[in-house]
């Protein structure tokens, strides 16, 4: 009897659990570009053309290893447009009452399969070094789970960068070496980029024609599409930009996009690249002294460390994760996160850079528009939408405990210990933005005043209730406390201003 296999657009490896299951004598592949993933939400269309050009791609090289492959395409007449439509156009195609994939990344579509009217077994995506079992199980009876404590585990698991049961370097992090604020100038030209090919070109054509009005440019379209490229990628930024990545890693500067940063998200995030085959590439780099252990533990905590944590916690979290909202954020997304004017130059930067690149490095993510969208109060599913759409690393799985969690503190601390917020001060330390921004970093009220500055005091005087005990948050409060009273009125008064030229669509 023939048996269908599913494989989704970030799902290009072929370790994961389905293939390894399934035998191509006798099962068929089912691959399919539809409009119930591209279009749920207004992804940006470099993050379609990416996948789509991967999914040709491997689709392609499959074939070439005996599969047989029913890729339906997103112009093809006969699609249903929905994954599970697909499955049941093929099931009746091939004469096929079976199935099985490997499990999505998505509770959406881990829903969307369970109601196939199929015989469907979903297995479990194991190419992570954390199983969800493992994690559920260190999460077990713990008041806190911090990623701290999880990673040293996956550091012990992995060996990565270890001495026998002791970290290299004698410490576990070092991030006290990886907050430099932005240097002179980076010597390192940036990622890899990849003329695209035929495939890529029609793609192109495609997403362009389809997707015109979504936010984001397709113009230079220089993303790796196959497994080949993403490699190649890889080691040249391990011989290039790894080097001085810790130092700066935090570091924020004007025309410069990548500064030393990997690049390698978008890569892992659909498969083109394994976890440990990027971490083992950073430590061989490492033990061969041509990289810092600060550069190699920085990268290596990111993979292992952050990025395993947040697919536990998704996973742990459930379903409803992505609708906590438990500071009761209302705001509608501002226009200009969308491209609309502002005087920001923080801002224009950062969601400039997103337009044009589907990029922006975590410090731009968390400290510049994340942080924005906290003190003003935004509704969290709204920023949770937005992030999901305009980033090609963003899958859900990833995208919703970063976003939910750890940026807009919406799970109450499930993530993180406090709220990442700052003043205008943290990112006029971390890059070059304020020298030329309309706003002035160093005043703190009035019409000149960098919003961030005042909209800091203001989340701070409306959450009072909430994060007063806080012992992290105690400093924050006793600063405002000792301002003058009628200064303190003044900064609500002028964030109050500003949050109402926002709502009513004033350039800001």
């Amino acid at each position: 009897m023939v048996r269908l296999v599913l494989v989704l657009g970030d799902q290009l490896s072929e370790a994961i659990a389905a293939l390894r299951q399934a035998d191509p004598a006798r099962d068929i592949v089912v691959m399919a570009e539809v409009m119930g993933e591209a279009g749920y939400i207004p992804h940006h269309p470099k993050k379609i053309a990416l996948i789509f050009a991967a999914m040709r791609k491997f689709a392609a090289r499959l074939e070439g290893q005996g599969w047989t492959v029913a890729y339906t395409r997103l112009d093809d007449a006969q699609s249903s447009g929905t994954i599970a439509g697909e499955l049941l156009r093929r099931a009746e195609e091939f004469g096929a009452d079976e199935a099985i994939a490997t499990q999505p990344g998505e509770w959406r579509v881990i829903a969307e399969l369970d109601a196939v009217p199929l015989t469907l077994r979903q297995l479990p995506d194991d190419r992570f070094v954390a199983t969800q079992a493992e994690f559920a199980a260190w999460a077990k009876g713990r008041k806190q789970l911090r990623m701290e404590w999880f990673y040293r585990d996956m550091r012990r698991k992995t060996g990565l960068l270890m001495e026998g049961d002791q970290p290299a370097g004698g410490q576990w992090n070092f991030d006290q070496e990886n907050r430099k604020p932005p240097p002179q100038g980076i010597d390192y030209k940036g990622p890899m980029r990849f003329t695209p090919d035929e495939t890529v070109t029609g793609v192109l054509a495609l997403v362009g024609a389809r997707f015109a009005d979504n936010f984001g440019s397709l113009d230079d379209f220089w993303f790796a599409t196959d497994q080949g490229q993403a490699r190649q990628h890889l080691a040249h930024w391990v011989r290039h930009g790894l080097p001085r990545f810790g130092d700066y890693q935090d570091a924020m500067m004007s025309g410069e996009r990548f500064l030393y940063h990997a690049i390698v998200g978008l890569y892992l995030n659909i498969g083109l690249l394994e976890p440990m085959e990027v971490c083992q590439a950073v430590e061989d780099a490492w033990k061969s002294g041509d990289v810092p252990i600060n550069a190699a533990e920085g990268f290596i905590r990111q993979i292992i460390g952050w990025r395993e944590y947040v697919r536990g916690i998704y996973f742990l979290e459930g379903p409803e994760y992505t609708s906590r909202n438990l500071l009761k954020h209302k705001r509608d997304l501002p226009g200009l996160y969308w491209g609309g004017a502002t005087r920001m130059r923080c801002m224009a930067q950062a969601v400039g850079q997103t337009r044009e690149e589907a990029y922006a490095h975590h410090i731009q993510r968390l400290m510049v528009t994340g942080n924005f969208a906290l003190l003003a109060g935004v509704d969290p599913a709204q920023v949770h939408g937005w992030y999901l759409a305009v980033y090609a690393d963003a899958f859900e799985w990833v995208e919703a405990p970063n976003t939910i969690g750890m940026s807009q503190y919406a799970d109450g601390g499930v993530v993180a210990s406090k709220p990442y917020i700052s003043s205008g001060n943290y990112i006029n330390k971390m890059s070059d933005y304020c020298k030329d921004c309309a706003y002035q970093v160093k005043d703190k009220t009035g019409p000149d005043a960098c919003p961030f500055n005042l909209l800091y005091w203001h989340f701070l005087d409306r959450h009072r209730g909430r994060f007063a005990n806080n012992p992290r948050m105690a400093n924050m409060y006793r600063t405002w406390d000792r301002m003058a009273e009628d200064k303190r009125e003044t900064v609500l008064a002028d964030a109050g201003a500003f949050l109402a030229r926002l709502d009513a669509g004033e350039a800001v």
